[in-house]
């Protein structure tokens, strides 16, 4: 039974063990699985969620000129002044930039005025790379207090790890709603989620990988009791040229995509922003990715 509950943007399916809400945000189709709550409460819990995404959406989306992003990135070359938030999220850039040793770093976006992965073989000459690549360094940027001073010509997109933040910051804003029934509960945008509590028969939940390229193949089961799982590949965004896929996984030091990666990566982590830095720093890591994720000591899929 599916229901269309007061905004006409969200649905909601009866389950066998509870309820699914569903909604769209950030270009992904968004779930919350629900269980042991009645229909008034999963309503409620869901429009919850889908107002928390559309709102993390309108700040941080490089689509919409009003959004914050947007207006950071048409007033260069000042020191311009960050809310809390968003001094926040950039200190984590920050620090996905340091960990990555520089491989992980929101000023690359800009390499996309050159790069459309649209499954096409329209591939960008070298010197159409290289004039961009001295806009791209999260080294250049400067902080004073919450304040920023990006440089002329440089963007930001957080494209990287808004849909992580907000998989985190909508699961812990339905915790608390929920506390008191403690609802156990998976929160799913485009396939980064995390589970919230375990389910009452202590069972986990089961969480269907598709292989990329591959979606008529049955998809491979996970077990998630609680936590977060993130999953970076290339199954929709790519190129392909003289038998050569081109990955949409840009190496922001050279410009061009890493060589050698998987397809696809999908790390365990206690909060979906950890399991994004580190799915998608592993496939940076092209040949070397199953390495770099067995050094973390976290649970991961790779599918090569």
């Amino acid at each position: 039974m599916t229901l269309q509950t007061a905004s006409s943007n969200i649905t909601l399916e009866a389950t066998p063990y509870g309820w699914l809400g569903q909604f769209r945000a950030m270009a992904s189709p968004c779930e919350i699985l629900l269980e042991a709550v009645t229909e008034q409460q999963a309503a409620e819990l869901t429009q919850l969620a889908a107002n928390e995404a559309w709102r993390i959406e309108q700040k941080y989306s490089r689509y919409q000129a009003d959004s914050v992003l947007s207006q950071l990135n048409q007033h260069t070359a000042c020191w311009q002044q960050l809310d809390s938030e968003t001094a926040a999220l950039l200190q984590f850039a920050n620090t996905c930039y340091q960990l990555s040793d520089g491989l992980f770093d929101i000023t690359s976006g800009v390499l996309r005025k050159v790069w459309r992965f649209d499954g096409s073989d329209q591939i960008p000459t070298a010197a159409a790379v290289a004039a961009l690549l001295p806009l791209v360094g999260f080294d250049q940027l400067k902080f004073a207090d919450d304040q920023l001073w990006l440089p002329k010509g440089m963007e930001l997109d957080l494209g990287g790890i808004a849909k992580e933040y907000a998989v985190d910051k909508v699961a812990q804003l339905l915790a608390d709603a929920s506390k008191a029934q403690g609802t156990a509960m998976v929160v799913n945008f485009g396939g980064d989620m995390l589970a919230v509590r375990s389910k009452a028969d202590r069972q986990p939940w089961r969480i269907g990988i598709e292989h990329p390229g591959k979606p008529d193949e049955p998809a491979m089961l996970v077990a998630l009791k609680a936590g977060a799982l993130a999953t970076s590949g290339d199954a929709r965004r790519f190129l392909q040229k003289d038998g050569i896929r081109y990955s949409h996984i840009l190496n922001p030091k050279t410009g061009w995509p890493v060589p050698n990666a998987p397809r696809s990566v999908t790390v365990s982590a206690p909060s979906c922003v950890m399991a994004g830095l580190l799915a998608t720093t592993a496939l940076l890591q092209g040949a070397d990715a199953e390495a770099f994720l067995q050094q973390q000591g976290l649970q991961f899929w790779l599918i090569p």
